[in-house]
C-alpha cells in the first residue's frame, strides 16, 4: 500500500501486472500484524504471492505464525547487514538460501 505517486499505490501496479510477488517482512515488533494485513491486501486483489522472505534477527515463532495463519510459503530469512550493496547481498543470499528451495517458486 505504498504510494508510487499521488494517484497510484504500488499494489495497484502489482495488480495490473499480475506478476508474482515476494513479500519482505522485517522480524521486529509488529511483524505478524503487518505481514498478515499485507498478505490479505494482496489476496483480496488476487495478486499471486510466492511467499514471505523475512529480514532481521531470527524470530522463528513469529515467522511460523505468519506462514501458518496466512497459509503461505516461508522463503527464508536475511540477517541484518552492516552495509546494503551488491556484494553484501550476494554473500547474504549465498549464506542463507538454497537455490534448489526456489525451483518450484521460480517455475510459477
Amino acid at each position: 500500500m505504498v504510494p508510487l505517486n499521488r494517484r497510484t499505490l504500488f499494489i495497484d501496479v502489482f495488480q495490473r501486472w499480475q506478476a508474482p510477488v515476494v513479500l519482505c517482512a522485517r522480524t521486529g515488533l509488529g511483524t505478524i500484524n503487518h505481514a498478515l494485513l499485507s498478505i490479505e491486501a494482496l489476496q483480496r486483489r488476487q495478486i499471486p504471492l510466492l511467499g514471505v522472505l523475512f529480514i532481521g534477527d531470527p524470530v522463528p515463532d513469529s515467522e511460523q505464525t505468519i506462514c501458518t495463519f496466512a497459509k503461505v510459503r516461508r522463503l527464508g530469512r536475511l540477517p541484518r547487514l552492516p552495509a546494503v550493496n551488491p556484494s553484501a547481498l550476494t554473500a547474504a543470499f549465498a549464506d542463507n538460501f538454497n537455490p534448489s528451495d526456489f525451483r518450484a517458486v521460480l517455475s510459477y
